[in-house]
């Protein structure tokens, strides 16, 4: 612990303030270099087995959180913890779910909701958060 990821690897979105995290799809094989030291899964259903810190945080495909309060946490983790480790969420594909939690965690840094889905297509993947809701849920996630 103590390593962020390489700024140009794949996968990898600079927030901000600097603060380094990985999106990825579990559908593909786990990209070469250091393995993540936390990550928080976006799955409706176990992830697979890890060797490193893992979370699971209930979200159907194409859906939103089961629990909201549990996403606030865990995506909060997740933005604190990727100041000084590897941090990576992933889900099935790496971008519906994916790109809204990493829109999420860019709101958490700073970036204005209303801005976050773009800033998260612009820099991690031009497809990420698919749906109309997921783009509402990133707008409102500050208000709490």
């Amino acid at each position: 612990m103590g390593e962020t990821w390489d700024e140009h690897a794949a996968g990898v979105l600079r927030l901000p303030s600097g603060r380094l995290i990985r999106g990825r799809g579990l559908r593909r094989p786990l990209p070469e270099g250091p393995p993540p030291d936390f990550a928080v899964y976006l799955l409706d259903r176990l992830p697979p087995p890890a060797r490193w810190e893992a979370r699971l945080l209930r979200w159907p495909d194409f859906r939103l959180p089961r629990d909201r309060d549990e996403a606030r946490e865990l995506l909060g983790e997740a933005w604190r913890r990727c100041a000084a480790e590897r941090v990576e969420v992933a889900c099935g594909g790496g971008r519906g779910r994916t790109g809204t939690a990493l829109a999420c965690i860019a709101v958490l840094d700073g970036v204005p909701p209303e801005a976050a889905v773009a800033y998260v297509r612009a820099h991690y993947d031009r497809h990420a958060v698919e749906t109309p809701w997921q783009r509402r849920y990133v707008r409102r996630f500050r208000e709490r």
